[in-house]
């Protein structure tokens, strides 16, 4: 796992961690909001034992620079286009994201869709669950996070974002990684501001979504459990993501039964798993 700083055109560093060799396209792993690039630390050593990997903290995550312009879904995957640029990465990639980073490949693969040779979305943010209610509700919600993160509230953002517990195939060690930089009022921050512009994202989202990703392999992974909260919604989350991969003709789509929304710290090793189906069919 080799961490780099790489500079963006307009002079902002973006903290990149690369790992792994051999044959095939790269992997790049986008995080959910709030959440830093060390959120895939377990995944992208496992899947680096194949293929070349790349996890990155976006602008004002981690160790990359705030950025002073809106973190709209554009500007974010401006950002991530202007980073495999940088890094001399202009061939086909394979796309993997979490929760809001599943609109951010979208935007990706709209703009770029010869620069995609796969996509798994992980229990990826659809606009149908995200109403302007509910954006403003994340916004609240991060800004909130950022007040208990000063407060010495670590603990407290911890626990609830790991509520279901973490998979015991995950080490202590890297469990502490992945929560040193997402329990801070500067994740928190980050969060509330990309989640300001969720209600300005979700024409742009409808659109990508009746329009169809490229046609590549792709899986998308759907949480299994009934969180708090829910109970209404979990089934015609599952059931519009369906949708989404039934009009993919290369796709499908995996409900992992007993795992919530963090389908990549509860049940690694299906997403591992899924990657390395997706990526083995381009080798």
């Amino acid at each position: 796992m080799q961490e780099k700083s790489v500079t963006l055109p307009d002079g902002r560093a973006i903290r990149a961690v690369t790992a792994g060799a051999g044959p095939g396209p790269l992997v790049v792993f986008e995080a959910g909001m709030s959440a830093p690039g060390s959120s895939w630390i377990h995944t992208q050593r496992e899947v680096s034992a194949r293929y070349r990997t790349l996890s990155y903290d976006r602008a004002g995550y981690g160790g990359s620079d705030v950025d002073p312009h809106d973190r709209t879904l554009d500007r974010i995957a401006d950002d991530l286009t202007a980073l495999l640029d940088a890094l001399g990465e202009t061939g086909p990639v394979v796309l993997v994201g979490h929760s809001w980073g599943g609109p951010i490949i979208r935007v990706f693969a709209d703009r770029h869709p010869r620069r995609v040779a796969g996509m798994v979305f992980v229990d990826a943010t659809l606009a149908e669950i995200m109403s302007t209610r509910n954006a403003k509700v994340a916004a609240r919600f991060f800004t909130l996070m950022a007040l208990v993160a000063r407060l010495g509230g670590k603990g407290l953002i911890r626990r609830q974002t790991f509520r279901n517990g973490v998979s015991p195939e995950i080490s202590a060690a890297d469990v502490e990684v992945m929560t040193a930089d997402h329990t801070t009022a500067r994740a928190m921050k980050a969060g509330s501001r990309e989640a300001l512009q969720i209600e300005a994202a979700l024409p742009v989202l409808r659109r990508l979504q009746e329009k169809g990703t490229p046609d590549v392999p792709t899986v998308c992974l759907q949480a299994g459990l009934v969180e708090r909260g829910m109970a209404r919604w979990r089934p015609r989350f599952n059931q519009w993501a369906a949708d989404l991969m039934d009009a993919v003709p290369q796709g499908k789509m995996i409900v992992v039964e007993g795992a919530g929304h963090l389908i990549p710290q509860e049940s690694p090793a299906i997403v591992r798993d899924t990657v390395f189906e997706v990526t083995e069919r381009l080798v």
